[in-house]
């Protein structure tokens, strides 16, 4: 079953997040914005309420949680309710994916990456962004899960488990970038982007589907 109650009865608060934690939203936004491509058709996998694919210029969405694809509506992204691990789209249908902070509410995370492979093209691209396990970020996120109304039935995955399973499911040529050096409290301004992963608590991967 998908873990979207928290996200059908909190929505307001979890859009509210973004604007109560803005300088780490922006860190988050330019850190998918630099892996993202600039041009084609994308799809935004867990789509949420809008925040990352409406400024990102992502035009369709999925989402199991009605409850927010209302905001993403209003954000002027066209919205399907449906999973990750059933995409409602036929093969080779986009140009590349983005999931943010998607992996950790799926039921099944191969799955979702399987299928976000199904609908790409050729060459088309997946984007994937959420906390290290291993972070300091993350591990605060596991001392405190219970305590989450969000995070509580999270699953949450290291860097190396999420390269590993990009590999798995065919994907080739991940490239990473990382942003939040600093606990959510003290990232009081926007942090510049670093290559690769180990040092910041949000990393972002880009992934080839091959010829």
């Amino acid at each position: 079953m998908p873990k979207t109650a928290p996200f059908e009865t909190y929505h307001h608060r979890y859009d509210d997040w973004f604007v109560r934690h803005m300088a780490a939203y922006q860190s988050e936004l330019l850190a998918v914005r630099a892996q993202l491509p600039w041009r084609g058709l994308g799809l935004a996998i867990g789509v949420g309420t809008g925040r990352f694919a409406a400024p990102l210029g992502v035009h369709v969405g999925i989402d199991p949680a009605h409850e927010v694809l209302d905001y993403a509506v209003k954000r002027g992204i066209s919205t399907v309710q449906a999973v990750a691990e059933a995409l409602p789209f036929a093969d080779n249908s986009f140009d590349y994916t983005l999931s943010v902070t998607t992996i950790c509410f799926v039921d099944d995370a191969k799955a979702m990456l399987s299928e976000s492979y199904r609908v790409l093209r050729p060459r088309g691209e997946l984007v994937i962004g959420f906390i290290d396990r291993t972070s300091n970020l993350g591990q605060h996120y596991l001392a405190h899960q219970a305590e989450n109304v969000f995070y509580r039935e999270a699953t949450f995955y290291s860097t190396a488990e999420v390269e590993q399973l990009l590999l798995d499911t065919g994907f080739t040529q991940p490239i990473w970038v990382q942003t939040l050096s600093k606990a959510l409290d003290e990232a009081n301004d926007i942090e510049p982007l670093r290559d690769g992963y180990g040092q910041g608590a949000f990393v972002v991967a880009k992934a080839i589907r091959p010829q």
